[in-house]
């Protein structure tokens, strides 16, 4: 197989540069991939309501309070 560079050069111009703003685009994908961290700050939130309501109920409770 040709190297990338090679199969680049045999490309018209304007396709050269859109394969170059396509590498661009993945490249920030990756990036912003990266500096997301998981957030967990939810855990325990409904603690307080686990005596309340069955699952299902704090499940539809959840929804009514995210405006869903």
């Amino acid at each position: 197989m040709e190297s990338y560079e090679v199969l680049i050069r045999q490309l018209p111009p304007h396709l050269q540069q859109e394969v170059t703003d396509f590498i661009g685009f993945l490249l920030e994908r990756e990036h912003q991939k990266r500096g997301r961290t998981l957030r967990q700050d939810w855990a325990g939130a409904l603690r307080d309501y686990r005596k309340r309501y069955t699952a299902l109920e704090l499940q539809k409770k959840a929804l009514e309070w995210r405006g869903d």
